[in-house]
């Protein structure tokens, strides 16, 4: 039987399952944002796209957490000092698993050579949910099937392909309740 939230994931006092995630936002050298596909267990029909990443652990460094979380889902190997940030954070509440949860994740920055990636650290969660992983030319994330997460990701990957400027974006609270 698969455990859908670790105990990364703490119940709060308005019910709702909280935790703090890292993400990486990972560019090629040809102007492509690496993002993964996936799609609601419930629905199949529904999918999204989101950046790698996942759940800080507990007394987990967020940078630390970014590189693992990178690491296990693509394959990519960074040190935590080879990431760019923190860029943005932002706070979202969405359904997951057949319930309502918040995530508050804090997003980092990365340039690599293009990579074959690597599906093989999926968790067993991962490998229910997730349906692809590739390099996405910036100007297409527009174009893609889906939602996206962040909802401004076309317009926070333009502003981050050329390089990070130092400033720690707030993206907006996203609720899709």
């Amino acid at each position: 039987m698969v455990t859908y939230f670790s105990d990364e994931w703490v119940r709060g006092t308005d019910g709702m399952l909280h935790r703090r995630g890292a993400r990486v936002l990972v560019f090629d050298a040809a102007g492509r944002l690496l993002l993964q596909r996936g799609h609601d267990i419930d629905d199949p029909e529904r999918c999204w796209w989101f950046t790698p990443g996942g759940g800080i652990q507990h007394g987990e460094d967020p940078r630390a957490a970014a590189a693992r979380e990178l690491a296990e889902e693509t394959g990519i190997q960074l040190a935590p000092a080879e990431l760019e940030g923190p860029v943005a954070v932002r706070s979202a509440i969405f359904d997951f698993a057949r319930e309502w949860v918040h995530q508050d994740e804090v997003f980092f920055r990365a340039t690599v050579d293009a990579a074959d990636l690597d599906a093989s650290g999926w968790t067993a969660v991962e490998r229910q949910f997730m349906l692809d992983q590739r390099w996405v030319p910036v100007a297409e994330i527009p174009a893609l099937d889906g939602e996206l997460f962040p909802g401004e990701l076309p317009t926070f990957a333009a502003d981050l392909l050329a390089g990070w400027d130092g400033t720690v974006r707030e993206l907006r609270q996203q609720d899709t309740r």
